[in-house]
């Protein structure tokens, strides 16, 4: 957690601001509007600490609960929680000495509840002296042993039983930083060759099915320390939603379709905010038709396409607009399509380990209630695919209720149109080393592999 050291602000201010997130995800409110709000001098260290925290948060209200099983005000027990996830043991080293972390958080609690600043500092210092003994008992509970929450546990380990444990682990590492060279500017393999001379290690990912474009860091970096990125060279993505692309496209991705010709009519259904769409027009010239029902996530992907350039001069069109894709009355125009992408709202399950905050987020009923948006999307869209068109249905799931529980049901429900489900569609990306795309380990560090999902490429007769 080398990034926490970096702000010059006091750290009492940036456990301040992480309990503040900490309580705000607690209340149902997601990090990044948080972190959106921070202060700019304060946000980078907030969000550092506020993923560490959020990693090892349910260790910490456990171990609370141990020492102080009547919980104090909510402010308080944000605060409180925090400082104890960070004085939580971990393989790597801490992100702050423990006395020096304890101090700050009693100059937190007196700056903030000043009447709560003794209860603090007495929990805290309880904490390092009996750490060991605590957390032992605190990991009989599973939602302290894995920091999920019971039902997402227990979910898991039905839907994945010989997986769910690595699973869990995978979800609190340190995520690889994965990029994608803009394939009208580049190779990944040039691009390395740029981040040598610059003493940034990386390695190219020689699986065909990401066109060569594809690299990982061996350390992660600010978006603004890459070169190029400003001029639309390198996309910073992850592995998994790289997989989308080559799919959809066709013609060097193990689903073995043919390319689709140059000018087809694609849509993007789901397209916010646009590293998908970018990714299919840097590899083909096509008429695509980028949808979201948010119009303001919606200037992310015009953002995204400016920085990029594209399309290029004379490489197809784009038109993007607002619209639910579901009301298919209000902005189809009656032309059928030769590809859909379908990146369907899910409940982000295979992301965690880049926004922890999702786990403790989410709700048992979430995975019907997305579900259910999934099945409408996949039936409305369906019909406006031409005969021998394809349609790219993806979630960053985990879950098999939005992987391949969604897919066996909508075969089942559309039978009469005899769609294929393509020889080679990935299915369920666990991210976890077996998985394909896995790359060799740098040094000491594990294998990177790509966030979690669920592809499914369907063809239409």
């Amino acid at each position: 957690m080398a990034s926490a050291h970096a702000p010059s602000a006091p750290l009492h201010r940036l456990l301040g601001q992480t309990a503040d997130a900490v309580a705000a995800v607690r209340a149902g409110q997601s990090l990044t509007e948080v972190l959106a709000a921070c202060p700019p001098d304060l946000r980078g260290g907030t969000q550092a600490l506020s993923f560490t925290v959020l990693r090892a948060l349910g260790g910490a209200e456990a171990a609370r609960a141990l020492m102080a099983p009547k919980a104090p005000p909510p402010a308080v027990d944000a605060l409180l929680v925090s400082a104890l996830a960070l004085l939580w043991p971990s393989e790597g080293p801490p992100p702050y000495p423990d006395h020096t972390l304890v101090d700050q958080a009693v100059n937190a609690a007196r700056q903030r509840t000043p009447a709560a600043a003794n209860f603090v500092n007495a929990v805290l210092r309880r904490f390092l002296r009996e750490r060991d003994a605590l957390v032992a008992e605190a990991q009989r509970q599973p939602v302290a042993a894995y920091n999920h929450p019971a039902w997402w546990i227990n979910r898991l380990r039905h839907d994945w039983p010989a997986q769910a444990n690595a699973l869990m682990a995978a979800a609190n590492a340190h995520p690889p930083m994965f990029l994608r060279v803009n394939a009208r500017r580049g190779t990944a393999a040039a691009y390395a060759q740029r981040l040598a001379a610059l003493g940034m290690a990386s390695a190219v990912v020689a699986d065909p099915a990401f066109g060569g474009q594809a690299l990982v860091l061996a350390r992660p970096c600010p978006v603004g320390d890459l070169p190029g990125f400003a001029e639309g060279e390198v996309s910073v993505q992850d592995l998994s939603a790289q997989r989308a692309a080559g799919l959809l496209l066709g013609g060097n991705d193990p689903a073995g379709l043919p390319p689709l010709p140059a000018g087809a009519r694609v849509l993007d259904a789901c397209a916010a905010p646009g590293g998908k769409t970018a990714h299919l027009l840097e590899r083909a010239d096509l008429d695509l038709l980028a949808l979201d029902a948010d119009a303001r996530r919606l200037t992310r992907v015009q953002d995204t396409l400016a920085r990029l350039k594209l399309p290029a001069d004379g490489a197809g069109r784009v038109q993007l607009k607002a619209a639910d894709a579901g009301q298919v009355a209000s902005w189809w125009d009656g032309q059928l399509f030769d590809a859909i992408l379908l990146d369907a709202p899910c409940t982000a399950s295979g992301i965690v380990r880049r926004h922890p905050d999702v786990r403790w987020l989410r709700r048992p009923e979430d995975i019907t209630a997305l579900a259910q948006i999934q099945r409408s999307l996949l039936d409305a869209l369906w019909p406006l695919l031409k005969p021998g068109g394809r349609l790219l249905y993806a979630t960053c799931s985990l879950f098999k209720a939005e992987g391949q529980q969604q897919i066996d049901a909508f075969l089942q429900r559309q039978a009469l149109s005899q769609p294929r489900l393509v020889t080679g569609s990935p299915g369920h990306l666990l991210g976890v080393p077996d998985n394909p795309g896995t790359l060799p380990s740098f040094a000491a560090a594990p294998p990177a592999t790509g966030d979690g999902f669920y592809y499914a490429l369907i063809h239409k007769p």
